[in-house]
């Protein structure tokens, strides 16, 4: 993977172990992003009403076709926590409905659920999942917290903090047939891992682009099914409501999140481009050999931590895992010796009570890399 990692504008001087926070663009894909903000600036009226309509439906096409769906199903939105907090805030929740979920989220989401909480009278239940549980296991755990109050089933296809893929097919189909919304957080799994949204089947998913799928930052998606598009109602009132709205041939749906206003939307339409660069370089061959590296890092890792695997099978992570680590008493000075001395970029996360490195491994990452972590490890661990 060595040949890659030329074509990212990573600083060569820091050993960048996590492409799952913002993730990185690759040098094509970076000048087509910046090739779109010229052409706009050159005729910016011209581009906005006369080419700008038809250009993101091309990429919207592109992203469906990707994410095998219809162009009309799926709309671009700046990140997934835009995603989640559209549907949330859409939902006509009432006083005891419960949100269904697991003690994995991302931070900002449980914040966006529990704001609606307080606004709603609903109750988000954090179902506990331990680590280290096979995927029936947590399936079975998961579903146990159903109860006849719950009206929304929200989990994330690959989480934030533990890096845990969830079995969300099965939880789709059985959320569906107990009349239950699906809700899903897809932020690491566009580009991480083989998205098929019609076999998925949610009610509602969203992902990064600019995660793993290494578009520019600012680009994610927003997949509604059909039979729910009635239900989601826009954060921002704009041109593409009403019946006065922009007349571009998109279902009302698409046009509620394209026309929000003047905006760049650039990162958007680069995102073909991210298609286009990952199809070009045998990506799921990429993602196979990050995924071993992968598997050795934490073996060789938990060698140094002294600490069990956090993983029943490798099929429960791809590009993303995580190691605990022993007590440390400052996690977040320990993170910091880890960069200002070893220049190794590298999340360190508290999660509940245990505290976990996470291990990004992308395609410009090799062994030499997963060397450098190491001998900080070696250093800096009590």
């Amino acid at each position: 993977m060595a040949d890659l990692k030329s074509l990212f504008l990573l600083d060569p001087d820091v050993v960048f172990l996590n492409h799952g926070s913002y993730g990185a663009t690759p040098r094509p894909v970076f000048e087509a992003y910046q090739q779109w903000q010229r052409r706009l600036e050159r005729e910016p009226v011209q581009f906005f009403n006369e080419e700008l309509p038809l250009r993101l439906r091309e990429a919207r096409a592109a992203l469906g076709r990707y994410l095998n769906c219809d162009v009309d199903d799926v709309a671009y939105v700046p990140n997934a926590t835009f995603g989640i907090n559209v549907v949330a805030r859409s939902l006509r929740l009432e006083p005891g409905d419960e949100i269904l979920s697991t003690n994995h989220e991302y931070g900002a989401i449980e914040n966006c659920w529990e704001y609606i909480c307080r606004a709603t009278g609903a109750v988000f239940i954090r179902r506990p999942i331990p680590l280290a549980i096979a995927p029936d296991d947590a399936l079975e755990m998961i579903w146990n917290g159903v109860t006849p109050r719950t009206k929304v089933l929200f989990v994330s296809h690959i989480t934030s903090s533990t890096a845990l893929r969830l079995p969300i097919e099965t939880l789709c189909a059985r959320a569906r047939a107990a009349g239950i919304l699906s809700v899903i957080d897809g932020a690491h799994a566009p580009g991480q891992i083989e998205l098929d949204l019609r076999a998925i089947d949610p009610d509602f998913y969203t992902g990064n682009c600019h995660k793993w799928l290494c578009s520019p930052k600012g680009a994610a998606f927003l997949y509604t099914r059909r039979d729910h598009q009635h239900l989601i109602e826009p954060l921002v009132v704009g041109w593409g409501w009403g019946e006065q709205r922009k007349q571009t041939g998109n279902s009302d749906y698409v046009d509620m999140f394209q026309w929000l206003g003047t905006n760049d939307f650039s990162a958007y339409l680069s995102v073909p481009a991210a298609i286009t660069f990952q199809a070009d370089h045998d990506w799921p061959a990429v993602r196979a050999g990050c995924h071993r590296l992968l598997s050795t890092a934490l073996g060789r890792a938990r060698e140094l931590t002294g600490t069990p695997p956090l993983y029943v099978d490798e099929g429960q992570y791809q590009q993303m895992a995580v190691v605990e680590l022993p007590p440390i008493a400052d996690l977040t000075a320990f993170n910091r010796r880890l960069f200002d001395r070893h220049r190794v970029e590298i999340p360190c996360i508290p999660w509940n009570g245990r505290q976990l490195l996470r291990i990004s491994i992308q395609g410009y990452n090799s062994e030499v890399d997963v060397e450098a972590l190491l001998r900080a490890l070696r250093a800096e661990l009590p």
